[in-house]
């Protein structure tokens, strides 16, 4: 039997990981022979829901879970951690912005990258939910000089696959036949859904849809649909977030589908003129436990017009919480 693998989860009482936490045990994650010690990090007042949370795990019996760790100290749930679900953070409500979040959030993140730095494998992989995500691991990274900055990322995945079912719907399309998606950007309404390179059935994609509708539609559409859940259900989103995380760790750890791409914000190389060291969604191909940004396309002017302003946006809001690295 392989070892087990240390997974720690901030916010583990929340939503999200309501809806997380019982698909990792069970091993959608890091896949069915993979055994796993859950660490779940919660705020003192939240202690006595995760403490239930991990009795309905213990309930479950699941055959993979080898140990489950409560805590309230993040010393302790990042102990020896060689995989970080950062899901925890101030939740975005009604008529919020994503830069109402920052100060908050960038404050909680910096304290976690100091802790990591500290005791975490240094191979620990990182995907960070809570918002502002890509500025979230940004502040995290900084903090965090000691861990593989590399492995630092955050979550896109969930407007990947926004955009795969908005396509397959106007497309009328399996989701399945899509492949080579892309989200450039920041995890915002600046966010830049591509499907210039993306096809369907093996035909181009462009050719299936018009392109009044995926400039004027289908971007706006899924830039804003977390602003869409939150007007319907009162909340952020929850099981589809849930969800994107298990496809961003999986494809990370065990590879994604050949010949398709993924969306993951990750620490710019440069890539496409985008400065070195944000942290920026670009398509990359995983195999082996890492990936690798897609090389070499052709992007057209209005869509690199959106790239830049979307870059700009993760500059002006690593200027706003520069007191923090």
């Amino acid at each position: 039997m392989k070892q087990p693998v240390r997974v720690t989860v901030t916010g583990a009482a929340g939503q999200i990981c309501y809806s997380l936490l019982f698909r990792i045990a069970s091993g959608e994650m890091l896949g069915n022979d993979q055994p796993v010690i859950l660490n779940l990090l919660e705020i003192t007042p939240a202690l006595k829901v995760c403490e239930a949370v991990a009795m309905e795990l213990n309930d479950c019996a699941f055959p993979l879970v080898k140990d489950i760790v409560v805590t309230d100290d993040p010393a302790v749930a990042f102990k020896d951690s060689q995989i970080g679900l950062m899901v925890g953070a101030k939740p975005r409500g009604p008529g919020m912005e994503r830069k109402d979040l920052i100060a908050d959030n960038g404050k909680i993140f910096s304290s976690l990258g100091k802790v990591i730095n500290e005791v975490a494998d240094k191979n620990i992989k990182i995907c960070v939910v809570g918002n502002p995500a890509n500025t979230n691991a940004f502040i995290l990274a900084a903090n965090a000089p000691s861990i593989n900055q590399r492995n630092i990322t955050a979550l896109t995945r969930l407007d990947h696959n926004r955009a795969l079912y908005q396509l397959a719907e106007k497309s009328g399309s399996d989701i399945a036949e899509i492949k080579k998606m892309i989200i450039w950007g920041n995890h915002s309404v600046t966010q830049v859904p591509d499907i210039a390179f993306a096809t369907v059935a093996g035909d181009a994609a462009a050719d299936k849809v018009d392109a009044a509708w995926a400039k004027d539609d289908f971007m706006p559409t899924v830039a804003k649909r977390g602003a869409a859940v939150i007007a319907a259900r009162g909340s952020s989103s929850a099981a589809s977030a849930a969800n994107a995380v298990l496809d961003h760790m999986r494809d990370w750890c065990l590879g994604s589908e050949s010949g398709d791409w993924v969306s993951m914000a990750v620490p710019s190389d440069g890539s496409y003129g985008v400065e070195k060291g944000l942290i920026y969604s670009y398509p990359v191909v995983c195999k082996d436990g890492d990936y690798e940004i897609v090389q070499g396309l052709e992007v057209s002017d209005f869509i690199k017009g959106k790239m830049d302003e979307s870059e700009q946006e993760l500059k002006e809001e690593r200027e706003a919480v520069a007191d923090l690295f």
